[in-house]
């Protein structure tokens, strides 16, 4: 019976809007605004009893306790690294993130790829956090966790070692944006050390509640660059990587300066006009764009010679290659569809008449992923429906036939020979889309439109 409690309960919740980003679970059942609250009011800064700021939040093994890749580690507050800290500079950018000493450059790739769509980012994170009057120490990020928003709280203790932050940090080093989404990411998997090794997939669908699908370039479509292409378009989230095939082969640098088992965030897919040598001519290159959050802060990287690395950008860590290249170096990408309600759009108003039951005018929009086209059905043509259908205003395959037949015999431009039965109850199976067996006004519209764009007979 308490199971049944429980699927009830969580019913209702979702019937009542908790557990979308709009209305977020609160994670550990701790509330952001009533612990700042608390904070402000008693004039101390919060401190995470969830999330110590204690060995056991960094690790388990490698940075576990008494590891010597934590000796020495202490937890600051960002007002103690720099004298004027900010939480975000001018916008949420992929130069914010600078890969640390944990491996996640999976995760970092994922957040670099949530910059590029302000509207996403901000379900991500909230609004109205700083190191302003209201700040207290404490901050909040939102994580789509099995099917349901969940609003992450922590406080702003940052593991540090050196006098630097251990993990992410922003190049300038007064941006602590990167780093607080990556400890509140961390609290949700139950330490930092948990963050090492994954799918750049995992971090998309956490970020957006979206779906992710995976090609081997290998075996990749022919209309892959336009797959990436639209997929940006539409917001989507994309990354890609190089596989590795030995312990040998990790962080290994390619040829083309490329690092193997570290993920990449795709930013840009466009075709640019270049003169082909050979003939003299011009023709299109498709271009891809990449963000590096490795090459932020990597030593390796900073050793090689600007004009050996790949075609950078003004961005420290963005460069482009031309698709076929890409094609070449890259195993895998990675795409993540948002879902319907993480896609800006319209909204629809409908006026009403001041009396109950008066005909009024009204202006109907509606937002379409694709463009579409809409026309207005002749009164002639509704007439005629409207007298063969009868009161239940649909036609069956029957019925189908015989308006068919009769429109068509006056109709010199069409070429046939009439429609069987069989044919209109087919007609009527595809294009019936309530599922009631029958055709309404708008099925039957539809229909008879592509009857006369595909039997009307082409002028010489």
């Amino acid at each position: 019976m308490a199971g049944v409690a429980l699927t009830l309960a969580k019913k209702r919740a979702m019937a009542a809007g908790f557990g979308t980003n709009a209305k977020a679970n609160k994670y550990l059942n701790q509330d952001f605004e009533v612990l700042r609250s608390q904070c402000l009011g008693s004039g101390q800064l919060f401190c995470d009893p969830m999330f110590p700021a204690a060995p056991e939040s960094l690790g388990f093994k490698e940075l576990g306790p008494g590891s010597y890749k934590t000796r020495g580690v202490q937890w600051k507050r960002p007002g103690e690294l720099c004298s004027k800290p900010q939480f975000i500079v001018g916008g949420a950018t992929r130069t914010d993130i600078c890969q640390g000493a944990l491996g996640d450059c999976w995760l970092l790739a994922a957040i670099a790829s949530l910059t590029l769509n302000e509207d996403v980012m901000a379900r991500v994170v909230p609004s109205g956090q700083d190191f302003g009057s209201s700040y207290a120490g404490i901050f909040h990020f939102q994580f789509w966790q099995f099917g349901e928003w969940v609003d992450v709280v922590i406080d702003d203790r940052l593991p540090v070692k050196d006098g630097k932050l251990l993990f992410v940090h922003s190049e300038e080093g007064n941006e602590f944006w990167s780093a607080l989404i990556e400890k509140a990411y961390a609290k949700v998997n139950g330490c930092y050390e948990a963050l090492s090794g994954g799918s750049t997939t995992e971090g998309f669908e956490d970020f957006t509640g979206g779906i992710a699908e995976s090609y081997e370039l290998r075996k990749a479509p022919p209309d892959l660059f336009q797959i990436i292409q639209k997929a940006l378009e539409s917001g989507a989230l994309l990354g890609c990587s190089i596989d590795i095939t030995s312990a040998a082969d990790s962080e290994a640098i390619t040829s083309q300066k490329l690092v193997k088992g570290h993920a990449y965030s795709l930013t840009g897919a466009t075709e640019v006009l270049t003169e082909i040598t050979a003939s003299d001519t011009e023709g299109f290159l498709e271009i891809i764009k990449h963000f590096f959050p490795y090459l932020c802060s990597s030593s390796e990287w900073k050793s090689v010679d600007p004009s050996e690395r790949p075609n950078a950008s003004a961005e420290d860590g963005e460069f482009w290659m031309s698709f076929q290249e890409f094609m070449r170096q890259y195993c895998r990408i990675e795409i993540c569809t948002l879902t319907p309600d993480a896609i800006t759009s319209g909204y629809l108003v409908v006026p009403s008449t001041f009396e109950p039951n008066k005909d009024g005018d009204f202006c109907l929009r509606v937002f379409s992923e694709k463009q579409t086209e809409t026309h207005e059905v002749e009164g002639s043509f509704r007439a005629m429906f409207v007298k063969l259908a009868g009161a239940d205003m649909q036609i069956s395959a029957v019925e189908l036939k015989t308006i068919l037949n009769k429109v068509i015999a006056k109709r010199t431009d069409i070429k046939t020979d009439g429609f069987s039965l069989d044919t209109c109850r087919i007609m009527v199976n595809l294009m019936d889309d309530d599922g009631t067996g029958k055709l309404g006004l708008g099925e039957f519209a539809t229909l008879w439109k592509k009857v006369q764009k595909y039997m009307v007979r082409p002028f010489n």
